[in-house]
């Protein structure tokens, strides 16, 4: 995911445990979704889906801060 923003990435997930943690959901999200999306309900799978679009959501406009932040 973000794989252009890999050194930013690398830097807030050293730095913010908040951070970190969040990128840690969206990956066990998109595992969830790869390894047992066929065994989900419709229902589920879209919960899931929102809940990692909003992830990844916060994690880019936290990325994008950091950038604005220091000039990176």
């Amino acid at each position: 995911m973000l794989h252009e923003y890999r050194d930013v990435i690398a830097t807030l997930k050293a730095q913010d445990a908040h951070f970190a943690k969040m990128f840690e959901k969206h990956n066990e999200l998109d595992n969830q979704l790869e390894n047992k999306g066929e065994h989900l309900n419709d229902l589920e799978m879209e919960k899931l889906k929102k809940e990692k679009l909003v992830l990844k959501d916060t994690i880019y406009a936290q990325i994008m801060k950091f950038k604005a932040d220091n000039n990176f």
